[in-house]
């Protein structure tokens, strides 16, 4: 196991990289593989830009964000223009707005109603971070109830032996009615949150409880 002065490294280093957070200014501390990132950057999209790039660390076990977006004086939108570039945005990445409220107060973002898919409200969160002025977003989309009452286990396990990432992984599935558990170990964040996707994709899904320990 990385110590955490390597895996402060290997963080900043990635976060470095990446084109899209150059000036960004951001602090990483480490203990134990528990990461928290913290700083400012000029847009939503930045932030989650930095989230993805810290959980595909090898190392990182959980990880605490208190990034702010600082826009600026000179980049200050008002709320209703943001409000029409989020439902516009929606459209453009399939999520049905018909069921969906958007409200704004002063850049923070939130959504509220029903998708049918886990996929539809993942795409309202990309969408929602593209839109500039934002500075918080609160995703409070649920999904619809499906007509499938019983999920089938086998489904989500052969699933999960399809992808890299979880092929050989000590993952255990548990189907409850509607409910999805996964327990066992994997070897990165990267894994867990991949495990959990691809549960999060079976018919019929309405909640995913991942108990996976990062090994």
């Amino acid at each position: 196991m990385k110590n955490d002065r390597d895996l402060q490294k290997d963080i900043l280093d990635a976060l470095n990289w990446e084109p899209l957070l150059k000036g960004a200014k951001i602090t990483v501390t480490a203990n134990n593989g528990l990461v928290q990132l913290s700083g400012t950057v000029k847009n939503y999209l930045d932030k989650l830009r930095a989230e993805t790039v810290t959980k595909s660390i090898d190392g990182v076990k959980a990880m605490i964000e208190h990034i702010n977006v600082d826009l600026g004086g000179h980049d200050e939108i008002p709320d209703d223009a943001i409000a029409k570039a989020v439902l516009e945005s929606l459209q453009l990445n399939w999520v049905p707005v018909d069921r969906i409220t958007v409200k704004v107060e002063q850049g923070h973002v939130t959504l509220d109603g029903e998708v049918a898919y886990n996929f539809q409200k993942e795409a309202a969160k990309k969408s929602v971070g593209g839109v500039q002025g934002v500075r918080v977003f609160t995703n409070n989309l649920v999904l619809a109830k499906q007509t499938q009452d019983q999920l089938e286990k086998k489904t989500i396990e052969h699933a999960l032996l399809r992808y890299s990432a979880t092929v050989d992984q000590n993952i255990r599935v548990k189907a409850d009615k509607n409910t999805i558990t996964l327990n066992g170990t994997v070897q990165s964040f990267y894994q867990k949150e991949e495990a959990e996707k691809v549960a999060w994709n079976a018919p019929g899904v309405l909640m995913v409880n991942n108990e996976l320990v990062i090994e």
